[in-house]
């Protein structure tokens, strides 16, 4: 159960952060405010995961999916610029999830 709460924090820390670029700095109520329950809803599933996982798997792991989420919104639904050192580095950042969940115990 630890890793589906992993992957709900992971995804609600793209959904918070791309509310945030939303927001548009905070000044803009609605987004200001789903930005601020995502982060709270992230951290609740990040905590329930760290109650019997590694803190630095699940912290990791945690992150990695948040800016992975993050690049690919970006690029998706932003329109952000799209290179083959950005994707090599996104794909470094996919290695490194996978890499930290086939090692821990």
């Amino acid at each position: 159960m630890a890793w589906i709460y992993l992957f709900i924090a992971g995804l609600l820390e793209v959904t918070w952060a791309t509310c945030l670029k939303l927001s548009e700095g905070l000044t803009r109520l609605n987004w200001s405010a789903a930005t601020i329950v995502g982060m709270i809803l992230s951290f609740i599933f990040l905590s329930q995961a760290t109650k019997t996982l590694p803190l630095g798997t699940a912290y990791g792991i945690w992150t990695g999916i948040g800016a992975l989420g993050a690049v690919l919104v970006g690029i998706l639904l932003f329109k952000e610029p799209t290179s083959a050192p950005r994707l090599f580095f996104a794909a470094l950042l996919l290695a490194g999830i996978v890499g930290l969940k086939i090692t821990s115990p």
